[in-house]
C-alpha cells in the first residue's frame, strides 16, 4: 500500500467505465451505518416474528463488524427501500477508535473493518444493485497522532499556538506528507463551542485540528488531502463524501476540498458526485451562509463558495430551542407543528420553487452522535407507530431521507447522551446464529412499503411542498396547534398532488384536510397508497368553496394519498 501523496497513481484507468445512474441525490433513500456495529461476516438466520428489537448492548470498543458484514446484507438495506449507503468512517483508526473518527491512515482500511478489496467488493455489489456509496471523511482534524509537551491536554487560550511535543508512532500518520509540525494549528482543546475562531482553530477533544488556512501550509495540507481521497474514488468507485465536522472548517478549506474533489470525479466520467456535510448547527441563519446557488462569504474582498451540495438537517432533528422544536419532539406529542411551518418558510431564500429546497438537505431523526440527543434514539420510548411517522415524514418531505441503521427494527438506547450506547449491534457474537436483520419486523415492512411508494411517485421526489389546514367540523379551518390534531401537508408536481398525514394523538380522529381544488373536484376520490388497503376518501366542498377530504386516522396513523 502506498505510504505518501507522491506513490499514488491518479491518472484515470484506461478503459475503466465509472458507475452512475439518472437519480438526483434528493430522490435517495440513504441508510447510514456503524460498519463495527452492523454486521460481521457470519451467516445468521434472522429473529423470529414481527417484534422490534433493543439491539445488542456492546464495550466502548471494537466490536467485530466489518466490510464484508455489509455487503452479505445488501439485499437487507434495499430491501428496506434505500438506495445509498453512508459508511462510518473506513481508514485505519487509533487503538480503540471503533467510530472510524480518530484516523492516523488515509489510505489504508483499518483492519479491523477488513481490506481494501472488502471496499472495492461491497460498493462493486451496491452498484449491481442500483444502490450507491457514500464514505464518511475527516478532514478538519487528524487523529490523536501526536501529543503536546507533557503529553498533558493544553486547553484553547485567546488563539495562543503551542509548541509541538511529538508523533506518538514514527510511521504515523499517513500519508507521510502530513507529518510536519506546521500543517496542524496547535490551539489545544476547544472549551467554548460557541467562539467561531476557538472552533475553528481548536481540537475536537484529543483531535488535532488541521491549519487548513489560506497560506502555503494550507494549501500542502489541502491539497494532500484532495489526493488522499480521490485516490479512492478511483479505486473503489464511491460516490459521494459525507464531510465531518463542516463547521471547524474554514470556507476556503470547505471550498477546495469539495471543488478538488468534485473536478477529480468529473474527470472519471463519475456524475452527481455527492458531498454533503456535517455542520452540526440548527441555525438556518447559517445553513444559508453554506447551501443554494448563491451562497458565499467575502474573504478580503474575494468571493469564495463553501462548495457543499447538502447538509446534514440538523434544524429538524435536533431543533434550536423553544418554538424551534425539532421534527421528533412533534411526532412524539412534545411540542406543536409551528415548528415545522416556520422551518419551511425560512427555507424559502435556497432555491426557485419549494420541490428544488429538496436538494439542500439530509433530513435524520436519529445518528450515533449523543450531544445533540441526550434522550436517547429517537425509538427510546416511542411505540412502533410514532417510528414509521418520522421516517415516513423524512421519505415524503422535502429533503434527502437518510435513517440511521437499527431505526428499522425499533432500536433505543442511547439515553443521557451515551454516544456508545446509540450505537448498539444488529448481531451478537455471543450467540453465533442470532441475527437482528429481521425484514419480519413490523417496522421494517411499514418503513419499506413507504419508501416504495415515494419510488413509484414522482411528486413525493419532486413536488412543491405546502402545508394543509385541517377542520374538525368542514366549516372553519386553519393550521394545526396544539398537540391533538391530524398534522398533514401536500407535495404538488404539474398537475399532480399527493398528501401526507399523520394523527399526532394517541387516539382516532377524522379531521378535514385541504387539499387543491384545481386539481380536485366534488365527488373524485382519493387512494391510500399508504396504509395499503385502507381505501379511499371522497373529495367535499366546504360552503366557501374550499376542497377537503375527510380522513379517518387511528391514533397515531401515518397516511399517504393519491
Amino acid at each position: 500500500m502506498p505510504t505518501s501523496i507522491a506513490e499514488l497513481d491518479l491518472s484515470p484507468p484506461v478503459g475503466k467505465k465509472y458507475f452512475n445512474t439518472a437519480r438526483e441525490w434528493r430522490e435517495e433513500f440513504i441508510y447510514f451505518l456503524m460498519i463495527d456495529r452492523f454486521h460481521d461476516d457470519t451467516a445468521r438466520s434472522p429473529a423470529p416474528g414481527t417484534g422490534r428489537s433493543a439491539g445488542v448492548q456492546t464495550p466502548n470498543d471494537f466490536y467485530g463488524g466489518t466490510i464484508k458484514g455489509v455487503t452479505r446484507n445488501l439485499d437487507y438495506i434495499a430491501g428496506l427501500g434505500c438506495t445509498a449507503i453512508w459508511l462510518s468512517p473506513v481508514f485505519e483508526n487509533n487503538a480503540g477508535a471503533y467510530h472510524g473518527y480518530n484516523i492516523s491512515n488515509y489510505l489504508e482500511i483499518d483492519s479491523h473493518f477488513g481490506t481494501k478489496q472488502d471496499l472495492i467488493d461491497l460498493v462493486a455489489a451496491a452498484h449491481t444493485r442500483d444502490m450507491r456509496v457514500v464514505l464518511d471523511v475527516v478532514i478538519n482534524h487528524s487523529g490523536d497522532n501526536w501529543y503536546y509537551p507533557g503529553d498533558v491536554d493544553w486547553l484553547y487560550f485567546q488563539d495562543q499556538k503551542f509548541p509541538f511535543g511529538d508523533w506518538r508512532r514514527a510511521d504515523r500518520p499517513v500519508p507521510t506528507e502530513l507529518r510536519d509540525d506546521s500543517l496542524y494549528h496547535r490551539r489545544g482543546r476547544i472549551r467554548n463551542y460557541n467562539d467561531p475562531t476557538e472552533v475553528e482553530n481548536g481540537d475536537i477533544d484529543s483531535l488535532k485540528d488541521y491549519a487548513n488556512d489560506d497560506d502555503a501550509a494550507g494549501s500542502r495540507l489541502v491539497n494532500a488531502l484532495i489526493q488522499a481521497h480521490c485516490y479512492w474514488i478511483r479505486e473503489a468507485d464511491v460516490d459521494g463524501f459525507r464531510v465531518d465536522a463542516v463547521k471547524h472548517m474554514g470556507a476556503l478549506a470547505s471550498s477546495r476540498f469539495c471543488s478538488g474533489v468534485r473536478e477529480y470525479a468529473y474527470g472519471l466520467g463519475k456524475r452527481r458526485f455527492f458531498l454533503f456535510g456535517e455542520l452540526a448547527n440548527p441555525n438556518d441563519e447559517v445553513y444559508d451562509r453554506y447551501l443554494g446557488p448563491n451562497t458565499s462569504k467575502q474573504d478580503d474582498g474575494d468571493t469564495v463558495y463553501f462548495g457543499i451540495d447538502s447538509l446534514l438537517d440538523f434544524r429538524l432533528a435536533q431543533g434550536a430551542g423553544p418554538g424551534r422544536e425539532p421534527l421528533r419532539d412533534v411526532i412524539k406529542g412534545f411540542a406543536g407543528p409551528q415548528t415545522l411551518f416556520n422551518r419551511l418558510a425560512a427555507q424559502q431564500n435556497r432555491a426557485v420553487n419549494r420541490g428544488e429546497l429538496g436538494r439542500y438537505l439530509v433530513t435524520f431523526v436519529d445518528n450515533h452522535d449523543g450531544f445533540w440527543q441526550p434522550d436517547g434514539r429517537f425509538g427510546t420510548g416511542a411505540p412502533e407507530a410514532q417510528i414509521v411517522a418520522a421516517v415516513g415524514f423524512l421519505l415524503c418531505s422535502l429533503g434527502t431521507a437518510c435513517v440511521y441503521y437499527g431505526t428499522e427494527q425499533g432500536i433505543e438506547g442511547g439515553a443521557g447522551g451515551d454516544d456508545n450506547d446509540l450505537r448498539r449491534a444488529l448481531f451478537d457474537k455471543a450467540s453465533p446464529g442470532r441475527n437482528l436483520l429481521n425484514t419480519n419486523s413490523a417496522i421494517y415492512k411499514e418503513i419499506a412499503a413507504i419508501a416504495n411508494a415515494v419510488r413509484e411517485r414522482p411528486a413525493l421526489r419532486f413536488g412543491r411542498m405546502y402545508y394543509r389546514p385541517i377542520s374538525g367540523d368542514g366549516v372553519g379551518f386553519g393550521l394545526p396547534f396544539g398537540t391533538e390534531y391530524t398534522l398533514a401537508f401536500s407535495r404538488l408536481l404539474y398537475g399532480r398532488e399527493l398528501l401526507v398525514a399523520y394523527n399526532v394523538s394517541a387516539v382516532g380522529r377524522n379531521d378535514r384536510v385541504v387539499v387543491d381544488s384545481e386539481l380536485h373536484k366534488p365527488g373524485d376520490t382519493m387512494t391510500y397508497l399508504f396504509p395499503i388497503g385502507k381505501g379511499t376518501a371522497t373529495v367535499e366542498n366546504a360552503t366557501n368553496g374550499t376542497a377537503f377530504v375527510r380522513l379517518d386516522l387511528d391514533g397515531r396513523q401515518f397516511a399517504i394519498l393519491e
